[in-house]
């Protein structure tokens, strides 16, 4: 049985008006994972994923480059057990 997972991500940095939602929501498609992401009001980016753990994992890794306009400077992650409250991955915006 697949190691399912649930991961909560804040991306600081030039995350908002560089195609970072999108980015996000592509990735999370590909790798079959359900949840969201979002802007937040403080400049940050917040990403709610789940699905398998090394899917999860890929996701993280691309948090951290983010699309090309995009300058990172910190992906703080956080890791918890799969709910399965999601059924999609979309943008919120």
């Amino acid at each position: 049985m697949a190691d399912l997972a649930s991961l909560q991500a804040t991306v600081r940095g030039r995350v908002h008006g560089v195609f970072f939602r999108a980015f996000v929501e592509s990735r999370a498609e590909e790798l079959k994972l359900t949840g969201y992401v979002r802007n937040r009001p403080d400049g940050t980016v917040e990403v709610r994923a789940e699905g398998e753990r090394q899917n999860l994992e890929k996701l993280a890794e691309n948090l951290k480059a983010g699309p090309p306009a995009a300058r990172v400077e910190e992906v703080i992650a956080e890791w918890a057990e799969y709910s399965g409250e999601f059924t999609s991955f979309r943008a919120r915006y």
